[in-house]
């Protein structure tokens, strides 16, 4: 007979403790709300302060905990301090969200070094880097993990019109899932990807604000709301993808095309 129940579904994340990067806006702030509901605590992080304060607020408000920590993450030893004092002050990180990261904008041989360098490291290193410390405490602690990293159909299609380095970043950001995927499968670490189309978003912003009106470029002629990846987010935090690792979901609404 099946341990399992009928249906096998939980959103109920009491008792875990949810690390999510770039919570200070869009995707990030609407992600760390979601899991609070759903019973985590959650470590939010990212560079400015007053917004983590503001995030902080908003979550106690709807009767959730969040613990802010201000990070950069260009900075591997911020990195791997937070991390260090997160775990003692908060305890085992069971979920990591790696979500931040910042566009490039502009076509690959017009980039500075200076920017090069920001994009790799906020948007591939440093979510390379936070994996290994938050899994090296689950594999010695011999804890089981969820982590789910934030991609893009960017990463997967490209225009030709500016963001070359942000492609080649969240392309990276896919690939990183699978191989720690599979590294870590034997230490019940479960390393998934989520790849949005156009979310509403402040980075999204710029780009209406240089582009025009998207929206009407692709087929359903909208941009996707952050709540539209609620369900995605949570399933792959969730025991109901306790046998889903390596896994990159497209949350495009049709946009990326095939």
């Amino acid at each position: 007979m099946s341990v399992y129940p009928l249906p096998n579904t939980s959103e109920d994340l009491l008792g875990q403790i949810a690390f999510v990067t770039g919570a200070t806006s869009g995707l990030g702030w609407r992600f760390a709300r979601v899991l609070a509901k759903a019973g985590a605590k959650v470590i939010a992080t990212g560079r400015r302060e007053e917004r983590l304060a503001e995030l902080k607020e908003v979550i106690e408000g709807e009767g959730g905990q969040l613990f802010p920590y201000p990070l950069d993450m260009t900075n591997a030893d911020e990195i791997q301090s937070v991390v260090a004092r997160a775990t003692e002050e908060v305890g085992l990180i069971t979920i990591l969200v790696n979500n931040a990261g910042i566009p490039d904008a502009q076509h690959a041989h017009k980039m500075s070094v200076d920017l090069i360098d920001r994009v790799f490291d906020t948007n591939l290193r440093g979510p390379f880097i936070l994996s290994c410390e938050v899994a090296k405490r689950l594999i010695a602690a011999e804890s089981p993990g969820r982590m789910i990293n934030i991609s893009s159909r960017g990463g997967f299609s490209y225009s030709g019109g500016g963001a070359a380095l942000y492609s080649v970043t969240k392309a990276g950001i896919a690939r990183m899932s699978d191989v720690l995927a599979v590294e870590w499968a034997r230490n019940h670490i479960n390393v998934n990807c989520i790849a949005p189309g156009m979310v509403s978003s402040e980075m999204l912003d710029g780009m209406l604000e240089r582009m025009g009106d998207l929206a009407k470029h692709t087929p359903r002629k909208r941009i996707a709301d952050p709540a539209q990846l609620d369900s995605t987010l949570l399933y792959l935090c969730s025991p109901a993808s306790d046998a889903v690792t390596g896994a990159t979901i497209n949350v495009d609404d049709g946009q990326g095309g095939r």
